[in-house]
C-alpha cells in the first residue's frame, strides 16, 4: 500500500538494523520452499520494530498468534531476557519444521514453547489472570477478535499487543471479503475498547500498537 513515495521502501530496509545470516538464510528458504505462502512472513524492519518493541517494554512472558517459519519468533526472542519465554502458537508443521531449525540456530529455542494447535484453545487454556506482557497476532485474520478478547484479560497492566496487516493492503476502506470485514472490526473494535489506548502505524501492511491501561 503506497502511503508514502513507493520507492522508498528500499531506503527504509537500508535505514534499520539489517538482518543477520540466521534471518537471511531463514527468508531465502521460505522463498523457496513456500513460495505460495512467503508474504506470510514479516519484513526486516518489522522484525526490527518487534525486537525493539518488546526490549523497551521489558517483556519477560510474550506470546505469538502465527508462527509460519519462526521469523517473527526469533525477532520476538530476541529481545527477551535470558530468563524471559516466548509461547508460539500455531498448526502447521510443515512451517514450524522450518521454524524450529532455525531457533535453534540462533541460540533460541530455549526460549521458545511451540504449541501445535488452534490458538484460540491455546489461549484460553492459559491462566485467567494478567500473565502475559506482550502479544504479537499475525495468523487468520477472521480469529483476530478471538485473540484479541481472549488477550486482553490476560495481559498485565502496561502490557502490548501488536496486530499485524491491518490495513489489508487498503481494502478495510472497502472491505467486502471476510477476512478484510474482519479486519475492519477489530480496528473499529479496539478504537471502541476503553481498557487500552493504541495507536495504527502505516508500517507494511499496517500494525496497530495496543496498550493495556494501568486501570484496564
Amino acid at each position: 500500500m503506497d502511503i508514502i513515495n513507493p520507492e522508498l521502501p528500499p531506503y527504509l530496509l537500508a535505514h534499520c538494523t539489517p538482518a543477520d545470516d540466521v534471518l537471511r538464510d531463514l527468508a531465502a528458504e521460505t522463498r523457496a520452499a513456500f513460495p505460495a505462502d512467503a508474504q506470510m512472513q514479516i519484513s526486516q524492519d518489522e522484525g526490527a520494530l518487534l525486537t525493539m518493541l518488546v526490549r523497551l517494554t521489558g517483556v519477560r512472558r510474550a506470546v505469538e498468534i502465527g508462527v509460519f517459519t519462526g521469523y517473527s519468533a526469533i525477532c520476538i526472542a530476541r529481545g527477551l531476557p535470558p530468563d524471559g519465554r516466548l509461547l508460539a502458537c500455531d498448526i502447521d508443521e510443515a512451517f514450524t519444521a522450518v521454524a524450529r531449525r532455525y531457533w535453534a540456530r540462533a541460540g533460541l529455542d530455549d526460549r521458545i514453547d511451540l504449541r501445535l494447535a488452534p490458538a484460540i484453545e491455546t489461549l484460553r487454556a492459559l491462566p485467567a489472570g494478567p500473565p502475559i506482557d506482550f502479544a504479537f497476532v499475525d495468523a487468520d485474520k477472521t480469529g483476530y477478535r478471538a485473540y484479541y478478547d481472549e488477550l486482553v484479560p490476560r495481559l498485565r497492566p502496561g502490557g502490548l499487543i501488536v496486530l499485524d496487516n491491518v490495513l489489508r493492503d487498503g481494502n478495510v476502506l472497502r472491505a467486502t471479503k471476510p477476512a478484510d470485514v474482519a479486519i475492519r472490526e477489530i480496528n473499529d473494535h479496539i478504537m471502541a475498547d476503553e481498557r487500552v489506548e493504541s495507536v495504527m502505524l502505516p508500517v507494511r501492511d499496517g500494525v496497530t500498537l495496543v496498550r493495556k491501561r494501568e486501570s484496564g
